[in-house]
């Protein structure tokens, strides 16, 4: 299986400035199996004995990345086509950058990144003198990897013990999914999980999270008909008293526009900051690659209403509108731009199928390769 993690030395000197965007009631505790061997070696941080650890760029274990690429641009494969359809001609003229404007509106890559990624190809061709269409394909790779890069960062684990994460996303994102998949993750690297059932909304969510509780045997705080910030400061809680490296908050799947809902969130985000003072550490938002548009509305919702820190876009492979992480890279560009203190909300994982290795680290070059091969 492929490895996450790598680990990171607190001592170590700052790492460089990451490259400009471009412009444009009682709980119940249960601990099913035994806990998660603790995490090798350390370094004091405080009065605790951690080891952060953190996503590495792709490249370790390249046989293992090569076939998440491969599936990658398999489920990419309904949003490329359409668009690597466009440079199948002998020429370059208004009519292939005509097609190639319909064809990434399609995508969903949405009118700012379409007109950014056809300016820069434009200028791009220009420069440079090609004559053949492919050529115009590979331009076009590149711009939108520039154009994607600032979303690609790691999730680091461990400079916080425990690292509490909220996951908040709408129903049928795959938020539970994505939360026993990462929790799998981090449990096979060695690092202690608690899970906060804080999903008291919907119908069985406390149950499913149970179920991917017991398949990685790591404990969860949970109960029925509880209160959702008070499940989740009892978690953050238990996570402290019990030494756990990192607390996830399974919280309700709800639309944007279920104001009251969305106001719970808030309270979750307050209540665990009363547990933590430090918390929450990230804030990741789950959403449906399928829904093209409204996944950005959806992001930009969410923002407003917790300040994001990361995303998890998932079930890209049953979509013809993957391009939409273009549309969030401008999002997030023109998010910096306005309020100058924050950081573009980084693309943490992807995820291409239901199985445990279809979720994966986000890079900006292998997704635009993938998308159009």
């Amino acid at each position: 299986m492929f490895s996450f993690f790598k680990k990171k030395n607190p001592a170590d000197a700052p790492a460089a400035a990451p490259t400009a965007p471009p412009p444009f009631p009682t709980p119940d505790i249960a601990a099913p199996g035994p806990a998660p061997a603790p995490l090798p070696g350390g370094s004091l941080i405080g009065s605790a004995l951690v080891t952060p650890i953190e996503i590495p760029l792709p490249g370790a274990q390249p046989a293992v990345r090569e076939h998440w690429v491969s599936k990658l641009r398999s489920g990419l494969h309904k949003t490329g086509a359409s668009i690597s359809g466009v440079f199948t001609g002998t020429q370059i003229n208004e009519e292939l950058y005509e097609d190639l404007e319909s064809a990434l509106l399609m995508a969903d890559a949405g009118t700012g990144a379409t007109t950014y990624l056809l300016d820069e190809v434009r200028r791009r061709v220009k420069d440079s003198g090609v004559t053949h269409p492919v050529a115009v394909k590979n331009i076009l790779t590149d711009a939108l990897t520039q154009l994607l890069k600032p979303l690609e960062q790691a999730l680091v684990i461990g400079e916080f013990k425990p690292t509490v994460i909220m996951v908040a996303g709408v129903n049928g994102a795959g938020k539970t999914t994505s939360i026993g998949k990462l929790t799998r993750h981090l449990a096979s690297e060695g690092a202690s999980v608690l899970l906060a059932a804080a999903d008291t909304f919907r119908a069985a969510a406390r149950e499913q999270l149970e179920v991917w509780a017991d398949r990685n045997m790591v404990e969860i705080v949970s109960q029925e008909g509880g209160d959702p910030a008070a499940v989740s400061f009892d978690a953050v809680s238990a996570g402290k008293a019990r030494g756990k490296d990192v607390v996830l908050v399974d919280t309700a799947g709800r639309l944007p526009t279920q104001l009251h809902l969305m106001e719970e969130l808030r309270k979750i985000k307050r209540v665990v900051s009363k547990a933590d003072g430090t918390a929450p550490h990230e804030i990741l938002l789950v959403i449906d690659g399928n829904t093209g548009q409204n996944a950005l509305s959806q992001v930009k919702a969410f923002d407003d209403i917790l300040q994001l820190t990361g995303l998890i876009v998932t079930k890209l492979d049953g979509t013809a509108k993957g391009g939409v992480l273009a549309a969030i890279a401008l999002w997030a560009h023109e998010r910096v731009k306005t309020s100058p203190g924050l950081k573009p909300v980084p693309v943490y994982f992807i995820g291409v199928g239901e199985k445990l290795e279809d979720l994966e680290t986000f890079n900006a070059r292998e997704f635009s390769q993938a998308l159009l091969a």
